[in-house]
Formats: C-alpha cells, structure tokens, sequence
C-alpha cells in the first residue's frame, strides 16, 4: 500500500506536476504533503479517524482543507441510450482542461459505465459496500471498538477513484433487495467534507434523479438535460424537468442539449416539441462516427482530440452557458 502522500511526491517530480502547480497532488486534496515540495499545499488527510502529520499519528484530528470560493455543481440527466454519459464524460474532459481547480465525479447511475467513457477503472461501488457492511453486521465481522458508523467511512474511502485530472465516486447497485438509505446517508455526510476541496463537481444521473431527490447534493448550480434528437426523447426530458419542479430542487440553470443530431441542425418537428414543453435549449450536438468507433471498440470517448466535432459544439455551449 502506498501512502497518498507518497503517490502525491511522485507526482510533484513529474513535468505535468510541475507545470500544474498545486494540481500535483491528488485531486482529492487530502493528502499531507512535506513542506519542501513546493507544488503541493500541506494538508492534513484521515485515516481511519486519525491525522497524518510530520509528527506522526494524531487521534484528535483538525482538519485544514483548501476551500474553492466558487464551487459549481453539475448535475447530468436523461433517459437511456441518448448519450448522455458520453455527453457527461466530455463534459468533465472540458473541465479538467481548464485546469481551474479540482473536478469531483459522481457516478450516481445504476447502470455505471461512466468510468469506460472516462478511460479509469473502478475496483468497488458504494453499492458494493453496501452489500460488504450487511455482510459485515450479519457475520459480526465489523473490527471491535469500531462503530458502524467508522466502518463505513473507511470504507468509503475505498471507494474514492483517484486519477491525475479527477477523483470519482460510483454509486453502482445493491444485489438482491435493499435500499441506498444508510450508504446515501454516509454518502452525503462524506461529500460535505469533500466538496469544499473542489471547484466542480459533476453527477451523472438517472432518469429517476434519486441521489439528488434524496438531498445527496446540497444544491445543484447547472441541471443539463441530455436528449437524442426525437420527439420522444424531448418529451421524456421534459417530464424529468416536471419531476425536477415537483422536488423543489430549484437549480441556478436548466437547459436541455440535443444530442446526434445529423450535421449538427436541428429538425424543425423537434424544435417545436421543445416549445411546446417550454424547454429552454443550450444548444445541438452533431452526430459523432468517431464516438461511434470509441463504443465499437471499447475506447474511451472523452480521450477523443479537442478537434472532434462533438467536442467543439459541447465547448461552444459551455461557454455559452458560463461554465
């Protein structure tokens, strides 16, 4: 097992860590870096209830984070199959080419593959955990003098996927019956400790917005509505943005973007169904034969070239829209 902070030197030494600055250590931001690396802020991280100091281990923590005055959260919906991860994947590409801060990603879709989209692996799911801790209580296999409360945030710990541009969070699916109830209790209470140490954070949601139903986020900044160019497709997002009224969720922006349109235009049987709905549109995205050949293969669709035509129209509406 390597420590964060050592995996956080080694980047330091790295000619991408230097040019980043203080993006040289996890993105997390967790890690407890020696003074006389100059591309890394000193933090202090947990484990297991205790503080990582130059000193050693401390069992009454206090805890330095880097705050972010402007902490934007995005939340990604839609129903299946119009690509709307995909969509989210370019989305969070974008963001980390910025280079204007951290990017948290959660994965909050049943049906996780944001990760295959991403190009990084995931070895466990918050799901998973779920099923681990049952198990646990049920076999009385939880370590002694520890609560259940402790376990699971050593365990969810686990669960957070560190890359060079990003951290993630996949919320994946129970097996056999149960709920999210307490594992979406220590997922809200963990992220109120995470989200000050990120600039963004992006949620890949389902159709039926659960996580955020269940108050996952402590509020939602930009709310996309991914659609594939049908009416149908227009018509499902518009019950989602009912069903985003109905919650009280009150984003700061709502918008719908179409996606696979042919050459990019939109049909005009299409555009009066987002009318009638009283949809707002952020803009049209083209179809893409490379993302085709990225599914194909099993190659990660937002490692495509900035010059893809899918790329270029996202960016252009995320300018648009201040993001």
């Amino acid at each position: 097992l390597v420590p964060i902070w050592a995996k956080c030197a080694r980047r330091a030494k790295s000619p991408s860590a230097v040019k980043n600055g203080s993006r040289a250590m996890s993105a997390r931001g967790d890690a407890a870096c020696m003074d006389k690396i100059p591309t890394c802020r000193p933090l202090l991280f947990r484990f297991r209830g205790r503080e990582k100091t130059r000193e050693g281990l401390r069992s009454e923590p206090a805890l330095r984070k880097i705050t972010f005055k402007e902490n934007q959260t995005i939340a990604v919906a839609g129903k299946g199959g119009v690509g709307k991860t995909t969509t989210c994947g370019m989305i969070i590409d974008y963001l980390c080419a910025k280079k204007r801060g951290p990017v948290l990603v959660v994965d909050a879709d049943a049906n996780s593959n944001l990760n295959e989209v991403l190009g990084v692996e995931v070895e466990t799911s918050l799901g998973q955990i779920r099923e681990e801790m049952a198990q646990a209580e049920l076999k009385g296999t939880i370590p002694k003098g520890m609560t259940k409360a402790d376990y699971a945030e050593m365990k969810f710990g686990d669960a957070l996927i560190e890359d060079d541009d990003f951290d993630m969070l996949v919320m994946g699916r129970t097996q056999g019956k149960g709920c999210y109830c307490y594992v979406n209790g220590v997922l809200q209470s963990q992220l109120g400790k995470y989200l000050p140490n990120y600039s963004y954070v992006v949620m890949d949601n389902e159709a039926g917005l659960e996580h955020i139903a269940r108050g996952t986020l402590p509020h939602v900044d930009t709310m996309l509505l991914i659609s594939d160019c049908s009416r149908r497709g227009v018509q499902a997002v518009a019950r989602i943005a009912e069903m985003i009224d109905e919650m009280g969720l009150n984003p700061g922006q709502m918008g719908l973007i179409i996606n696979r349109a042919p050459d990019g235009k939109l049909d005009d049987g299409v555009r009066a169904e987002i009318e009638k709905h009283g949809l707002k549109l952020f803009g049209v995205l083209p179809h893409d034969e490379a993302v085709y050949r990225c599914d194909c293969d099993g190659n990660p669709s937002a490692k495509l070239p900035d010059s893809d035509p899918m790329k270029v129209a996202l960016r252009g509406i995320m300018q648009s829209i201040g993001l």
